[in-house]
């Protein structure tokens, strides 16, 4: 599978009756950003879900860069070792860490060397602009500061791949523009190959490289958009 980040072949999942994915194939390429759009229950968390390694497929393979991750009802790679950020649709803050605490967390859970961990928590925070709130707690933020906590939380470990759950749904129109904007900042610094779920046309005309259109959990069209003047 070179020259992919990530790639799905043929894969389906199922949840009792409901067919979550049907004989999915999709590959992305490094420092890609894909957005998958699409209504609500078409698939698009699941197939998150099943790239982070939280579910497995029923049936089909899940590649990451040469190492294959998933193949049918298994994982053969753990989601601890598949170098992913993973940010949630519902902000998953812990209320009794401060914003440093939240970070220090995934740290402490991928092992990093206890010297180097306070210095990736200040660039975490510098590099999504809250490094003045490390000593908060999610309670005394605002949405849009704790959505940047979220995104500091998913980047701190340095991943390779950054896979977002509908990140803005909960943020009101003028916020959400303006995390687009920084979504948009932080995709062109860090050069992350990105996958984006969204129901919202304007996020996959700021964010995506190619825009993933699927329906009752199939791909049903694949375009690349001109970015709008909002990504400049």
């Amino acid at each position: 599978m070179t020259g992919a980040a990530v790639a799905l072949r043929n894969v389906t999942k199922r949840f009792a009756s409901h067919l979550a994915l049907d004989d999915v194939t999709l590959t992305v390429a490094a420092r890609e950003s894909v957005v998958i759009l699409g209504p609500s229950g078409c698939g698009k968390t699941t197939l998150l879900r099943l790239i982070a390694g939280l579910d497995v497929p029923d049936e089909g393979e899940i590649w990451l860069g040469n190492v294959q991750a998933a193949g049918p009802r298994r994982n053969l790679l753990p989601p601890y070792r598949r170098e992913i950020g993973f940010v949630f649709q519902d902000l998953a803050l812990w209320p009794h860490l401060t914003v440093a605490g939240n970070l220090q967390f995934v740290l402490d859970a991928l092992k990093i060397p206890r010297m180097e961990r306070s210095r990736r928590i200040d660039d975490a925070l510098k590099l999504v602009r809250i490094d003045g709130f490390a000593t908060r707690h999610p309670h005394e933020l605002s949405g849009g500061e704790q959505q940047r906590v979220e995104l500091a939380r998913a980047l701190v470990g340095s991943p390779r791949l950054l896979l977002l759950d509908e990140p803005l749904s909960s943020l009101d129109a003028e916020l959400r523009a303006a995390m687009r904007s920084e979504l948009a900042r932080l995709q062109r610094t860090l050069a992350l190959t990105t996958v984006y779920v969204t129901h919202d046309p304007e996020d996959a005309a700021v964010l995506a490289d190619r825009v993933i259109e699927m329906r009752a959990g199939r791909i049903v069209a694949v375009t690349e958009p001109r970015r709008t003047e909002e990504r400049a």
